[in-house]
């Protein structure tokens, strides 16, 4: 930990996590500028590595509390999705996969020299669903468990963990149909695909937390502002600054903190996911 981080880090305990949700393989590259229309442009240097929203926030919570956390998940049967599996294995997550036909979503994340990014996702998102052979029986023995994506009924089942938080992008429709009262609601208030409108969302989450970068966010109902945390050193890359907020402050409030400290947490963890290539 960085000599910035929050006193409160510190001090998790062991948990019991999961995040269900997907994974991406995605290629990195460092570029001069966003492409423009008409314009060639040049890669200065690239890597590849197992991201998307589950993977980042399992990998930051098992970062937290410095042991494994359960991804429960889908890939598809390709060199991709082998790739995955080996290397968040090797990242401290237990991997309870669902096997699928279809190939494995992959993606293109763009750097700019200024810390901009630009993401294209290649291919059908690929989740784990509640007619899967995973271990959606087990879901009350998890202090907290945070979705990025599956159906109406794997959010009843992931309901059953003492704390329940999840992302917009799970789907509107899906959230809703669940019929689920989540603890948290956890969000970018920038990215049209994650933005809610609160006061229409039924049922409505104890807390919805919509985050605005370097402006910090809002947090619902009571509309309380919170301020972002300046990270230990320069900002070279966005990618996956959101994910591991949400991963950070699900983390928290599993583990019983106040919402004041659990932002704290999952502000620094945020800022500090911006000072390297990458989310990890």
């Amino acid at each position: 930990m960085q000599n910035n981080a929050p006193k409160e880090i510190y001090s998790l305990p062991k948990l019991k996590l999961a995040v269900i949700g997907h994974i991406e393989w995605v290629t990195f590259l460092k570029v001069d500028q966003l492409p423009l229309a008409g314009q060639i442009s040049h890669a200065k240097d690239y890597y590849e590595e197992a991201a998307g929203g589950a993977a980042v926030a399992a990998v930051q919570m098992a970062r937290l509390i410095n042991g494994p956390v359960d991804l429960i998940t889908a890939l598809g049967k390709d060199n991709y999705g082998k790739k995955c599996y080996e290397r968040l294995t090797k990242l401290g997550l237990n991997l309870k996969v669902a096997w699928r036909e279809k190939p494995t979503r992959k993606g293109i994340s763009l750097i700019s020299k200024d810390g901009e990014r630009a993401i294209t996702v290649i291919g059908e998102r690929l989740q784990p669903i509640a007619s899967d052979d995973l271990p959606w029986s087990h879901m009350k023995n998890y202090d907290g468990i945070f979705v990025t994506a599956t159906d109406e009924e794997g959010i009843r089942f992931a309901r059953k963990a003492n704390f329940l938080a999840a992302t917009p992008r799970t789907g509107e429709n899906t959230l809703r149909n669940s019929k689920v009262k989540i603890n948290a609601l956890i969000g970018s208030g920038l990215d049209p695909g994650e933005k809610i409108n609160y006061e229409e969302f039924a049922p409505k989450p104890e807390i919805y937390i919509s985050t605005e970068g370097k402006s910090g966010g809002t947090i619902y109902p009571d509309k309380h502002k919170y301020n972002s945390i300046q990270p230990s050193s320069k900002e070279i890359d966005t990618y996956g600054c959101g994910d591991c907020f949400a991963g950070a402050v699900t983390t928290a409030l599993s583990a019983k903190l106040n919402l004041d400290q659990a932002i704290k947490i999952g502000a620094y963890c945020g800022a500090e996911c911006s000072t390297h290539y990458g989310p990890y």
